[in-house]
């Protein structure tokens, strides 16, 4: 079991954050910044990776579908980014908790004069008792949007980890509409059997990756096991949990047997 304070990054999904419909899931955003600031009362130190402003701009902007265009993609990013972080600030306020908005873009984190800047502003930032909310910059960059090209970041599971990376932390939770990884795609097959452990990303473990999500995401297990290398080579476990039982939080980083566990490798 995991003991002393820890630094935990969760990252959270926009079909945990979001209806159907594409409206904000509130019931799950309170809970989720609920069980959060807990966390935080708790003694650890809280960073918070979130999805959804794509998909909160659409509502917003009563666009019936996802739009095909980038400018249009990137307008309704930058629309719901701000919906996003106001109702954020509303609800952690509520619980004494005070948050900052950082937007990223894969510069920021390939080059290491501006790595450095950003790790430093993450540690000032932790250290203040302030819980970062991390997204990618959409209405700048395309990597996320438009994820056949070349990218860095590309998706909010391989950011959550390259920010766990550059935070040097414990532990990365990263919140699916899944349990876990599955032996094989239990959507497709009643009997797949989830894995609780994987210690090394072998070949037949790349293999039980399937297709992305929903239309409301750009993820699917792919990235999620790209995220699980980056954190398995950081140092730091990383952690496939269900974003509806926002209440396995609590046991992951008590180090229960609660969704798939990727064990970091010795460095």
């Amino acid at each position: 079991m995991e003991t002393g304070k820890q630094r935990i990054v969760v990252k959270v999904g926009t079909s945990t954050l979001t209806h159907s419909s594409g409206a904000a899931d509130l019931r799950s955003i309170e809970h989720l910044v609920r069980t959060l600031s807990d966390l935080r009362g708790m003694g650890h130190e809280v960073i918070l990776v979130s999805s959804g402003a794509i998909a909160v701009g659409i509502e917003k902007m009563k666009l019936k579908e996802k739009p095909r265009e980038l400018r249009m993609k990137q307008a309704a990013a930058a629309v719901g980014q701000g919906q996003m972080m106001a109702m954020y600030d509303r609800i952690f306020s509520e619980y004494n908790q005070s948050v900052a908005q950082i937007l990223l873009t894969g510069d920021d984190v390939e080059f290491e004069n501006r790595a450095a800047h950003l790790s430093n502003t993450f540690s000032a930032l932790l250290e203040m008792g302030i819980i970062p909310i991390v997204n990618e910059n959409d209405s700048v960059s395309s990597a996320e949007i438009e994820d056949e090209t070349h990218k860095v970041l590309g998706d909010n599971d391989r950011l959550s980890a390259i920010v766990a990376r550059l935070c040097h932390a414990d532990l990365l939770i990263l919140l699916s509409d899944i349990e876990g990884l599955y032996d094989a795609n239990p959507k497709e097959h009643p009997d797949a059997k989830l894995i609780h452990e994987v210690r090394e990303l072998t070949p037949e473990i790349m293999h039980m990756a399937g297709d992305a999500g929903s239309w409301r995401g750009t993820g699917g297990m792919v990235t999620k096991l790209y995220a699980a290398k980056i954190a398995m080579e950081g140092g730091f476990d990383m952690v496939i949990t269900n974003g509806k039982k926002l209440e396995n939080i609590y046991g992951i980083v008590e180090g229960k047997d609660i969704g798939t566990r990727f064990r970091a490798q010795a460095i």
